[in-house]
């Protein structure tokens, strides 16, 4: 079935966060973003204040609000700092939107044309899974970000890391939730389900989760379900929930066309990724076959490789990026490899199950 609208790829993420100006300096000092726009009480916004945070293709908003009475408090109350909306661009918002509450989609924001001296911009929004929205962005007829933001520059230099766009978003759903959030997506969107793994493919001796990834038609679209699977503790995904009040965005992967040089700026920031173990390193390239990088740099690095019938991919994890075990982010580079690194899970639900261990919630 072809979908009347076309999702052009993710658009940007807004994050709801307890202190916006420090979440974006969190972002421009560790992972190379610049602020691109601001949205406070200097341009008029009374209840919130939104940060935009630009690298490349990614855009990430940071909203914090203003006053005790605001809604957005319950969000940060139940989350903490979490991802509230997963916007994505469209050749028609108002096509878009009426297709997916056709079909069954909660509304919560009808077609809105907004303008300013820069054009205009049609913008709609529906809900998908827990707190989390989707809002559809057209902006053929607009130049700029947003009407409403204030174009703004980071007042300290910014050294990018090489991150190009969101590769895919992650939501983790609780036990039992999966299978009808990736039919919500499959009849809403028409998603089609690109890559699947099970509690066989995905476990340790004492955890393990099941995952479906479901992709738009062109595949710029790609997003993982996961939920837990039985085990003999408590896996990851079960530590999220709990932590997060329920479902929510896991992690989102940002694409480079160079690991090693953005971890090792990366790291050089001071960002925090999931160890790993150097056994994990023995024997690898019998099993991944010859890779183009230095076998002895990606294990200094901690980098993880799996190969699909497609090519082979690099891929690392971050720590969470708060205090609560809840979302992270992941740097990927696909050198042809469509999958998602289905012989990295093992290696690394072992190095999450440490920290768990570490954190008294294995």
């Amino acid at each position: 079935m072809t979908t009347p609208f076309q999702l052009l790829g993710f658009d940007h993420v807004r994050f709801i966060v307890g202190n916006a100006k420090q979440a974006a300096h969190y972002y421009q000092s560790i992972f190379g973003f610049e602020q691109v726009a601001y949205e406070g009480l200097e341009t008029g916004s009374r209840d919130q204040v939104t940060y935009v945070m630009k690298q490349n293709d990614i855009y990430f908003l940071l909203t914090s609000p203003l006053h005790a009475q605001s809604e957005l408090n319950e969000h940060i109350r139940l989350h903490g700092d979490g991802v509230q909306d997963v916007a994505y661009t469209v050749d028609d918002a108002k096509k878009a939107w009426e297709v997916t509450t056709s079909r069954g989609a909660t509304s919560i924001r009808e077609p809105q044309v907004i303008e300013d001296e820069n054009g205009s911009i049609v913008m709609a929004s529906i809900k998908s899974y827990g707190d989390v929205i989707h809002t559809f962005v057209e902006r053929k007829n607009y130049k700029g970000f947003l009407p409403g933001y204030k174009k703004s520059n980071s007042t300290a230099k910014v050294n990018p890391t090489g991150l190009n766009f969101i590769d895919h978003i992650v939501g983790n759903q609780p036990d039992g939730d999966m299978e009808k959030i990736v039919s919500w997506y499959e009849k809403i969107f028409d998603f089609h389900r690109f890559w699947t793994a099970d509690d066989k493919d995905i476990s340790t001796e004492f955890t393990s989760l099941r995952s479906i990834v479901v992709a738009s038609e062109n595949h710029k679209v790609k997003m993982p379900i996961n939920e837990p699977a039985e085990g003999i503790k408590k896996s990851q995904i079960q530590e999220f929930v709990e932590f997060y009040s329920g479902a929510g965005v896991q992690h989102i992967a940002f694409a480079t066309d160079d690991i090693i040089t953005t971890v090792k700026k990366l790291r050089e920031n001071g960002l925090d990724c999931l160890p790993t173990p150097k056994t994990y390193y023995e024997n690898l390239e019998e099993r991944v076959g010859k890779i183009d990088e230095d076998m002895e740099v990606i294990s200094d690095l901690g980098i993880l490789i799996d190969r699909d019938e497609q090519g082979y991919l690099l891929q690392i994890f971050t720590r969470p990026i708060q205090d609560r075990p809840t979302l992270f982010f992941e740097i990927i580079q696909r050198k042809g490899a469509e999958s998602f690194g289905k012989g990295n899970f093992k290696a690394l639900f072992q190095s999450i199950e440490r920290e768990q261990a570490r954190r008294g919630t294995l």
